[in-house]
């Protein structure tokens, strides 16, 4: 009775079970879900909670630094504690109603700082046996593969939301509101919110530049039915869709951490790199090719329901 009062509990946090797997919900949320009550008892804010993640990931890329098992055990460790908070704050978000932009910009630039933590300081213990090689390894791997890889599974999660619960039941921004609310604000009251805006703008500017036939079946689906979209052209997206999730889910946490603890368990840190710029690679442009053509497909079928 009680593992099913779980389970329900952390079916009722999750954003959409279609966006997450097996392995996601049984073990990475489960721990997240029980951090979140844990919070919630003590009142503590979601923002709180991701910085204190952000603190925690970070300091696993300095455990990295040093290659002896103890080192290495504590950052695998920190890594872990880290993401249970990152699934904690949106689940104690949803919970509480404390939802906030900045709470959603803030939990994406936490990876951000964990991952770079991790890829200088991997860098910094490979310098003396690879010279700048590793740096520009790093560099290509994070900056380029990893940002984009993340950024793209991300909206594709939120597109996959907004056909199955619709635009208020997700987070699918467009960039070019996030541009209009910043340029609306006052640098001399507003400066901060101005300039995480900003940023915010150019992240998800930079998800629609990498999905051209989405943004043109988004665009032509607002125009043609604003809001109600109809059922069966939803039906059908989400159908096609959903195998897709995996692959968002391979190209955000879980893989590429798995991969990483045994890069530095056998105290070859460059192979997480190795395997960044091929596998994930790979597993991204199929990801991306796979949606876009599905895209196509359901703007083809909007034309043909509209010509009827």
């Amino acid at each position: 009775m009680w593992f099913s009062s779980l389970v329900q509990g952390i079916k009722s946090t999750l954003k959409s079970e279609d966006t997450e797997g097996f392995f996601e919900i049984y073990v990475t949320r489960s721990c997240g879900y029980l951090w979140a009550l844990f919070f919630k008892q003590l009142h503590i804010h979601p923002n709180v909670v991701t910085i204190v993640s952000i603190i925690l990931g970070a300091l696993s890329g300095y455990m990295f630094y040093y290659d002896d098992l103890s080192h290495t055990l504590w950052g695998i460790f920190l890594l872990i504690w880290a993401n249970w908070y990152d699934c904690a704050d949106g689940q104690l978000a949803r919970m509480t109603g404390k939802k906030s932009l900045l709470g959603r910009i803030l939990d994406g630039f936490a990876g951000d700082v964990w991952f770079f933590s991790i890829y200088f300081f991997i860098s910094l213990r490979l310098t003396p046996s690879w010279g700048i090689w590793i740096w520009l390894l790093s560099a290509f791997a994070g900056f380029i593969c990893h940002s984009k890889q993340c950024a793209l599974a991300d909206y594709y999660r939120n597109v996959h939301m907004f056909f199955q619960k619709g635009a208020d039941k997700c987070e699918l921004d467009s960039s070019e509101v996030q541009y209009r609310k910043m340029k609306a604000l006052k640098w001399s009251k507003d400066w901060f919110e101005k300039i995480y805006l900003f940023f915010y703008a150019r992240y998800t500017h930079s998800q629609e530049k990498m999905s051209p036939s989405c943004q043109h079946l988004l665009l032509t689906l607002k125009k043609k039915y604003g809001n109600q979209i109809p059922t069966e052209l939803r039906q059908h997206f989400r159908v096609g869709s959903k195998p897709l999730m995996k692959y968002t889910n391979i190209l955000t946490f879980d893989m590429r951490a798995g991969v990483l603890f045994i890069s530095v368990l056998i105290k070859e840190p460059w192979l997480y790199m190795v395997f960044e710029v091929t596998v994930m690679n790979v597993i991204f442009f199929y990801m991306r090719s796979r949606h876009e053509k599905l895209c196509k497909e359901i703007e083809l079928e909007a034309y043909n329901i509209s010509v009827q």
